[in-house]
């Protein structure tokens, strides 16, 4: 394959674990629609033609990489090859990459808590994605690293959630604010952090109930949560994580353009990883957005959300 790289860089992902192998299991369905292709039109070729152009263009835009993100694939690519730097089969792979990375690399920020306390996180996005799960695996996480965290079960819209958010909580033995369903959001949220300040909490994480980004009236009840939030504390949310689902393609662009109008998104969570073959919107939403990718969630597992590392990403996906 001419995607293939020995450096240290790869080695080290390699090195760090188990999850490297999970995050390139999770990316196989995108890696065949994806880099199979791709592979095959590299297959022998020495020039950049604007035949192979074309082609690459609609293998990319199939996986979802999106129009502005496929252009600048594309453009870097002819870039090199008229530097001389994209001559054979080998050349064209590693350049690929090489634009691949230079697109994710300015959103891999990994979230950084601050000495608030409690650091507020608000989690955000439509049903289905994983949010509440999700929630609970940064609970798992931030408890694993030492620190005291509190749950708010702030998807009242669903008896649910808020069963799956307190049943996350007694294995977790992590606390659960949560009032009965059809509450008001707001009022659970508020009381979690007013919990949560009492008790000397570390982090609070708040759940919230999946919004549909075309209504407007889930919309401004969540931009009410957010001013409740800050009559306790003007400074917070201190992180707002939008969860999208992988698998919705394009529509999880338009999902984290609204959010982020509504809301001011300031992360992303991006799961299912391991259920599309369209996987290439990461690259879209990190061209089209710029918006820091926090996480990554490649199964079910508590320790499958993991940071966003572009590198790594990168390699899972087109190593072979």
């Amino acid at each position: 394959m001419p995607f293939t790289r020995t450096d240290s860089a790869r080695d080290g992902a390699r090195k760090a674990g188990g999850f490297f192998g999970r995050l390139k299991a999770a990316l196989g369905r995108t890696r065949s629609a994806l880099v199979g292709r791709l592979g095959a039109l590299l297959a022998g070729r020495r020039v950049l033609d604007e035949q192979l152009v074309e082609d690459m263009e609609t293998v990319l835009l199939s996986a979802d990489v999106g129009i502005e993100a496929t252009r600048r694939i594309i453009d870097d690519l002819r870039r090199r090859a008229a530097a001389g730097r994209a001559g054979d089969e080998a050349a064209l792979g590693a350049a690929l990459r090489e634009a691949m990375v230079e697109i994710l690399a300015p959103v891999c920020r990994p979230l950084r808590v601050s000495d608030a306390a409690p650091f507020v996180i608000l989690m955000v996005g439509v049903n289905g994605t994983g949010k509440t799960t999700s929630a609970a695996k940064l609970a798992h996480r931030f408890k694993h690293d030492g620190r005291r965290v509190l749950l708010a079960a702030g998807d009242t819209f669903r008896a649910a959630a808020i069963e799956q958010l307190q049943t996350w909580g007694e294995r977790l033995n992590v606390p659960v604010i949560a009032q009965h369903s059809g509450a008001d959001s707001a009022s659970v949220v508020y009381d979690a952090l007013s919990s949560a300040r009492a008790r000397g909490t570390d982090l609070l994480i708040a759940d919230t109930a999946g919004r549909l980004h075309t209504q407007s009236g889930l919309m401004e009840e969540l931009k009410k949560v957010r001013r409740v939030i800050k009559k306790l504390d003007p400074d917070a949310p201190h992180e707002t994580l939008l969860v999208i689902d992988a698998s919705t393609g394009q529509n999880a662009l338009v999902q984290a353009r609204q959010f982020t109008e509504a809301v001011e998104v300031s992360g992303l969570v991006l799961t299912k990883l391991d259920g599309t073959a369209k996987g290439g919107i990461i690259f879209a939403i990190a061209q089209t957005l710029e918006i820091p990718i926090r996480y990554v969630g490649v199964g079910e597992g508590l320790d499958d959300l993991r940071d966003f590392d572009a590198n790594e990403f990168v390699d899972a996906l087109l190593e072979g």
